[in-house]
């Protein structure tokens, strides 16, 4: 049994016992959040599909971390220009364990 959901902007396939870090969410570590973004959810031969989303469903999930990923370094050069622009950036991300889907 898998589902596909939607959370930051990017969709996941998921399935019960899955880690994934996610884009970060509003919640303290060890509490559950309700993920309702549901889009498809396929259990052997039976396929439910959401337009959009599917009504009723829902994936839970446990929150484990939270933490940032590693700096992405950018790097803007003209050459002969006398130009150099130097950046970095750290994504947050929320890392949680899907414990049940329901659909």
């Amino acid at each position: 049994m898998y589902a596909v959901i939607v959370t930051g902007g990017k969709q996941y396939r998921v399935s019960q016992g899955d880690k994934l870090r996610v884009e970060k969410l509003d919640a303290a570590e060890g509490d559950t959040v309700n993920l309702d973004q549901v889009l498809m959810v396929v259990d052997g031969d039976d396929i439910k599909i959401g337009a959009p989303v599917l009504e009723g469903g829902k994936v839970t999930a446990e929150v484990k971390a939270h933490g940032r990923d590693d700096k992405v370094e950018i790097i803007k050069f003209r050459r002969r220009k006398h130009h150099m622009k130097h950046q970095g950036h750290r994504q947050a991300y929320t890392e949680l364990e899907i414990t049940g889907i329901s659909a």
